[in-house]
Order: C-alpha cells, then sequence, then structure tokens
C-alpha cells in the first residue's frame, strides 16, 4: 500500500471509526502490510464492533455504522486498486524515451480529484455515524478523541 493511499485511509477511516468510538483506524500505519482486502475489511470491522460494545450500541446503530464501514471500506479499496493502473503508467512514462507530460499531470490530477471524493465520503459518513449515535454515546466517542488527540 503506497503511503499516499495509506494516509489518506487513516484519514478517512479516523474520521468514521473515531466518530463510532474508535481511534483505531489510525494503527492501520502498524497494519501497512496488510495487502488483502478482506484482511483489511477483518481487521476494522474487529475494531468497530469493539467500539460499539463499548457504546452498549443497539442492533439497529450495529447495522447502520457497519453499513457507513463496508461502504468507506468498498471506496478506499476501490481508489487502492485505480492506484495500481496509475502506478504503471508512471513507470511506463520513465521508462518511454519521452514521455508524456501532460498525461502524467492528469494522472495526478484524477488521483487528487479521488482522493478529496474519499475524504468527503468520509465526512459524510462521519455525520451519518453522528446521527446514529446517541448524546451519551458521542460524549464517550468525544472523550476517546480527546484522548487520543493527546498523544
Amino acid at each position: 500500500m503506497n503511503a499516499t493511499l495509506k494516509h489518506v485511509l487513516i484519514t478517512a477511516g479516523t474520521t468514521t471509526v473515531l466518530l463510532a468510538g474508535v481511534g483505531t483506524l489510525a494503527a492501520w500505519r502498524g497494519y501497512h502490510h496488510m495487502h488483502d482486502p478482506a484482511e483489511v475489511a477483518a481487521f476494522v470491522t474487529n475494531r468497530v464492533d469493539d467500539a460499539l460494545d463499548d457504546l452498549d450500541a443497539t442492533p439497529d446503530q450495529r447495522t447502520r455504522i457497519h453499513d457507513v464501514k463496508d461502504r468507506m471500506l468498498a471506496s478506499a479499496q476501490k481508489i487502492h486498486q485505480d492506484g495500481d493502473a496509475t502506478r504503471q503508467a508512471f513507470l511506463d512514462a520513465w521508462k518511454s524515451p519521452t514521455p508524456d507530460r501532460a498525461r502524467l499531470h492528469a494522472l495526478v490530477d484524477e488521483r487528487a480529484d479521488a482522493f478529496r471524493a474519499l475524504a468527503h465520503e468520509a465526512v459524510d459518513a462521519g455525520i451519518d455515524v453522528h446521527d446514529t449515535l446517541t448524546v451519551d454515546q458521542r460524549d464517550k466517542v468525544t472523550r476517546k478523541i480527546e484522548r487520543h488527540l493527546e498523544h
């Protein structure tokens, strides 16, 4: 997983999952060796479930928050897969005697737009989670976030 994708996943994931009560997607930094989407999904699901347990989430809240998590994982996986073609295009350009500067700039713009869209989706996901939780649950999440930010 490249550093840029990892940074976006951490940011997007942290927004979503911190609001669900877990500051653990930042721990993806320690799990950068995971390349299997199923392994990543299992890791994230486990962390979300732990947070939902801590919040005494109702079955309906669990379903709604897992839907948000699944949506974000699918978007992050797509952006990761799209990066394979971009990396190959840059490698091909490097090997070429006359790289197409305009095409490479367009690829950078496409990737930046994709990351921006993912970040906006993460904000929406965070608000969906916020709206799913009760005031007391959000207070618990707030305390976790504040403790996480102190470190």
